[in-house]
């Protein structure tokens, strides 16, 4: 049986597919009442990604796919390595920060090698074989189940590791960054961990390149207001720019 995040899933897959979808079609592929199929077409409609019709829905917003970890590395690599490099300016000896995995966060882990006295957390196998012999960095490793395709470990252990745990700073990646929905991830497990990873830093440091703006994954990590920092690069629009400034949010631009 699908759980509520796996339906809507299944549910956005067949709208990026066919433009839109019915609930008696719904209905008889997942098995499930109609009523809860119009939850979750509600559900859908609140993040902007469909537009409710007569006996069901059509796709608002193509949610952006999503790559493997070798595919996203490829993915605007350069600006990638600009915003890592930027970032890494803001990690001051006697740190305690996590950095969460991707490979925009990837591109700060390999900025950190001269770092002085600073643990890091990290549920990326990537960013923990790159931080390995880093002298001047203490690592942690998140316990949990790995996900081969972001090579991301998660789950209740990951999650429960952090509970020891108060940090300075979190260096965080997204799939999707909104003004109005937030922060957001392809992966329900991914935005659990994350979304703990928030509560337990200080401040909060969004890394992402200019062409997450504007989209919207399945799975919300967090809400704008809980965001301190956005480091991206030159190519952010005007629109986004000017949000963030009335948000209150700092905005660094690695040119």
């Amino acid at each position: 049986m699908r759980n509520t995040s796996q339906r809507r899933e299944s549910i956005l897959q067949m709208l990026t597919q066919h433009g839109s979808v019915q609930v008696a079609e719904l209905v008889e592929r997942l098995g499930v009442s109609a009523v809860t199929i119009r939850s979750d077409l509600s559900a859908l409609e609140s993040q902007g990604l469909a537009t409710r019709s007569h006996g069901g829905a059509i796709l608002t917003r193509t949610p952006p796919p999503e790559h493997t970890i070798d595919q996203k590395d490829a993915i605007n690599h350069e600006q990638k390595e600009r915003i890592g490099a930027l970032a890494a300016r803001l990690v001051q000896p006697g740190d305690n920060i996590i950095i969460d995995s991707g490979t925009t966060t990837i591109s700060l882990a390999r900025q950190l090698r001269e770092a002085q006295n600073v643990t890091v957390l990290t549920n990326g196998l990537n960013i923990a074989w790159e931080l390995a012999h880093t002298p001047g960095v203490d690592l942690i490793l998140t316990g949990g189940l790995l996900r081969k395709q972001s090579l991301s470990v998660q789950g209740s252990q990951a999650e429960a590791c952090l509970q020891a745990y108060s940090f300075d700073k979190l260096f965080l990646g997204v799939d999707g960054f909104d003004l109005q929905f937030g922060v957001t991830t392809h992966h329900e497990a991914e935005a659990s961990l994350n979304h703990k990873m928030v509560e337990r830093a200080k401040k909060i440091i969004v890394l992402t390149d200019a062409s997450k703006f504007g989209r919207v994954s399945l799975h919300r990590i967090v809400q704008l207001d809980r965001v301190h920092t956005v480091v991206t690069d030159a190519s952010i629009s005007p629109e986004y720019r000017e949000g963030l400034q009335a948000l209150g949010i700092e905005l660094l631009i690695a040119e």
